[in-house]
């Protein structure tokens, strides 16, 4: 099935739950032994969470316990929330309990603003620097110029490809480079409104990689969301 224009198009949030699903499923029928595929949350951040009291006694150096505080700390002048957490799934790849690689579904509200822009790119790079091997897929190409490929580029002070949405983008983090830091491998695809998805790789290790149909999970996805 040829890609939507989800610019003013409705049903998305129904499709990106399906084809996430269908990766996964592909994922599963392709993956080696030992690996698994999974649907899971990926929380972004919380402030303002509940304190957690520590589990331990505090001795004096005396060895007595610690005497009971004098008095309570004075009420804050002023307590605001500056973060929500929102818990946003993705498609994870595990191997002896450690998350390998993942795949990322960019919808319209991760970059609709330039908080969330910088809130998501910092979780991207977050899975890249953890040696974690990234697939990135953003059909929407609003807003125009913006990529968050670009954006991974920066922030990690390279001259990778940064194309613009609707695109494809999968990392493979390598070992240590000789000039310091890590090899860091990209394939990339500009995607195409009404042109059909292209398959792309996604790394599990250095040396081993499957191909994901993008093309025919979006469309299976497509069908099970009633978009035509």
């Amino acid at each position: 099935m040829p890609l939507h224009d989800w610019t003013d198009r409705p049903g998305w949030e129904g499709l990106h739950i399906f084809w996430m699903t269908e990766l996964a499923r592909a994922l599963r029928a392709a993956l080696p032994p030992g690996y698994r595929a999974i649907i899971g949350s990926s929380p972004l951040v919380a402030i303002g969470a509940a304190a957690i009291k520590p589990g331990v006694a505090v001795i004096q150096p005396n060895g007595t316990a610690p005497s009971a505080p004098e008095a309570p700390a004075p009420e804050p002048d002023m307590e605001v929330a500056v973060a929500t957490l929102e818990e946003d799934t993705s498609v994870q790849v595990e191997h002896d309990g450690r998350l390998v690689a993942v795949v990322e579904l960019v919808s319209p509200r991760n970059k609709d603003r330039p908080g969330s822009r910088d809130q998501y790119a910092a979780r991207y790079l977050s899975y890249l620097r953890a040696g974690v091997h990234t697939l990135l897929v953003d059909v929407h190409r609003r807003p125009l110029g913006f990529s968050f490929p670009q954006l991974i580029a920066a922030g990690l002070g390279s001259e990778l490809p940064g194309p613009e949405a609707p695109s494809a983008v999968s990392y493979r983090v390598g070992g240590p480079a000789a000039t310091g830091g890590r090899m860091l491998a990209v394939w990339h695809h500009a995607l195409a409104i009404g042109a059909p998805l292209p398959p792309i790789p996604l790394a599990l290790t250095t040396e081993r990689a499957i191909t994901l149909d993008l093309e025919g999970t979006y469309t299976r996805a497509a069908a099970d969301s009633y978009v035509t």
